[in-house]
């Protein structure tokens, strides 16, 4: 099985979809002859044509609607966001438009788009370059979000995310494209989308996580293990849909939970894991359950040290689990 880094991955997924289905194509800012900003669509441009490639202008509600208008007739376009943070101009197609289609029509009418955009920090990218911004989007109904941590994942969440018949917001960490490698398939496979991960098993604390946080709570769980604590690691991997089914036994096994994203403490989805945990698990915990997140300022800083003290890390999440363990 070749090795790929998760970028490889994205793009491999996306030449394997285009072979195989003609109505797939890809549309976003730079896509096409640059290959897009960290070139994850480089060389789609020569090898499926203009066509199928589509440069669009700086315009981000136009890119996600003119993707809606190609949906409804027939077609699977992935767009684009060069940067998550470039979002908010389509939240109105994405939300009031693609995930209510379906509702709005009474079934006649779906949506099959799927939405790409690189987040998060850890990458110097300051303000403009560096939010999390899943949170805007795991609350709307007719909507999956999905966000990999693996090269593996990756490739299979995206073909499943294209071939799902309703919207996909796809977040994907940038500092993971060249830094994450494994192994991936030829060929098209799928990973279903609204399935947890259970990426390492333990009996004393219930870790949920994705994305990049995946790999600090992993490296986080290894250090406590050396002290006594049992750390079992969830990767969520669709934050929409919740998969409650695993994090709801996970927490029945261990009796303590951490959730620990990078996106802001304060509306982020480990509010909506804890309230599901105290609803349904609470006569299983031994402790409260515990949420660790990036602090609630408006971004993330350019300067090093600031950008430091925002970002979580593996020490971090391992005080954090020392704490919870101790309780």
């Amino acid at each position: 099985m070749p090795e790929r880094t998760f970028l490889e991955a994205i793009r491999s997924a996306l030449i394997d979809e285009m072979t195989t289905d003609q109505r797939v194509f890809v549309l976003g800012q730079d896509v096409g002859v640059k290959g897009g900003v960290f070139l994850v669509t480089d060389g789609l441009y020569q090898q499926f044509g203009a066509c199928r490639v589509i440069d669009m202008p700086i315009a981000e509600a136009g890119i996600v609607g003119a993707a809606i208008g190609a949906a409804l007739h027939g077609l699977r376009p992935v767009a684009e966001i060069q940067f998550a943070d470039y979002i908010q101009p389509a939240v109105d197609q994405i939300i009031n438009e693609a995930a209510k289609l379906r509702y709005r029509s009474a079934g006649d009418w779906t949506c099959p788009i799927v939405v790409r955009a690189p987040f998060g920090s850890g990458i110097h990218g300051a303000l403009y370059h560096s939010q999390s911004t899943e949170a805007l989007f795991t609350s709307t109904p007719g909507l999956k979000v999905v966000i990999p941590a693996t090269p593996y994942d990756a490739k299979g969440l995206l073909i499943a995310a294209i071939r799902d018949p309703d919207p996909v917001v796809f977040f994907e960490h940038k500092q993971l494209y060249r830094t994450m490698r494994g192994e991936v398939p030829d060929g098209c496979y799928t990973v279903p989308l609204g399935t947890a991960a259970v990426r390492r098993t333990g009996r004393q604390i219930s870790l949920f996580t994705y994305g990049l946080m995946l790999h600090h709570s992993l490296t986080a769980a290894e250090q406590v293990a050396d002290e006594g604590i049992d750390v079992e690691v969830v990767d969520l991997r669709t934050l929409y849909p919740l998969d409650r089914e695993t994090i709801l036994a996970s927490v029945r096994n261990t009796s303590k939970a951490l959730i620990v994203h990078e996106d802001n403490l304060t509306g982020g989805i480990g509010g909506e894991i804890s309230a599901l945990i105290s609803e349904h698990a609470f006569e299983y915990l031994d402790a409260p359950v515990r949420r660790l997140a990036s602090p609630d300022v408006p971004a993330t800083a350019f300067n090093e040290a600031l950008e430091a003290h925002f970002m979580l890390n593996a020490d971090k999440i391992a005080h954090a689990l020392r704490e919870l363990a101790a309780y």
